[in-house]
């Protein structure tokens, strides 16, 4: 029977799950950067960049978090991390190069941001969970297609229509969960880490300026995960121009001018 099959195949996949989240959970960092393309940056390698950060650590009080560099002449960066040993600032090589010591102060103050309000843990364990959920609807959906060429009675397609039934609603939730991750939760604290970070360098019109810049080329090349792209500043990939869809309207990014607008006027 289907159903006993299916039956069977639960605590398997249960077991699985528990299996990604822990793997997911503690090895984060290495999957987030594997990833971005992200890689280490030694403080030799590059002082301006850890006064910045440095500097704004100990007048915040806090820990200073890894700093990792994306090889990619676009303008960009992101926090990650789920506590004070995995808490990094990963900032793009043309993020780097093309922005004044104030506007680059005021993203390293956004990304610190993030990590004070804890930010970064919350949204990394949300990429987790809606990995499982996606995980778990193809698990659903290949085992009706695959019970579905086997049996041909009645009760077998009963039970094939519960197992689509299934499918179904773990597809529904897990991209309701995902529309609110990315809309309830990444939308508000953008703003919120843009007035922390204001407030941080005391200089909010610097970060007006620096998202104005990264507002006109914001594309890392080896972004290709959505999930991953909400921990940007920016989202970092492009964007097609008169298009509309459920991700636009729900968006993980406010509209960058709105961001702008209100620095202008904190």
């Amino acid at each position: 029977m289907v159903n006993a099959a299916f039956g069977q195949t639960v605590p398997l996949v249960l077991v699985g799950v528990i299996i990604w989240f822990l793997i997911a959970y503690f090895s984060h960092t290495a999957i987030i950067n594997s990833a971005t393309g992200a890689m280490p940056l030694a403080r030799k390698d590059n002082m301006r960049v850890y006064n910045l950060v440095e500097n704004l650590c100990i007048s915040q009080g806090m820990t200073m978090p890894k700093v990792f560099v994306i090889e990619d002449d676009s303008l960009n960066a992101y926090a990650s991390g789920i506590n004070e040993k995995s808490f990094s600032v990963t900032l793009s090589r043309g993020i780097i190069n093309k922005l004044e010591d104030a506007e680059l102060e005021g993203v390293i103050a956004h990304e610190l941001t993030h990590i004070k309000n804890r930010d970064v843990r919350l949204l990394v364990v949300s990429i987790v969970f809606v990995g499982i959920f996606a995980f778990l609807s193809q698990v659903a959906m290949r085992s009706f297609f695959f019970s579905g060429g086997r049996s041909r009675s009645k009760d077998s397609k009963d039970n094939n229509g519960v197992i689509m039934l299934v499918a179904i609603v773990i597809t529904a939730l897990a991209y309701f969960i995902s529309i609110l991750l990315r809309f309830g939760i990444s939308r508000k604290r953008e703003y919120m880490a843009d007035a922390g970070a204001a407030e941080m360098t005391r200089n909010p019109l610097a970060l007006a300026s620096a998202l104005r810049k990264i507002s006109e080329d914001p594309y890392i090349e080896a972004v290709k995960n959505q999930d991953v792209a909400q921990l940007f500043i920016e989202h970092p990939q492009v964007k097609k121009e008169n298009s509309f869809s459920l991700d636009s309207l729900f968006a993980s990014h406010p509209p960058i001018e709105k961001r702008i607008k209100a620095l202008e006027g904190f």
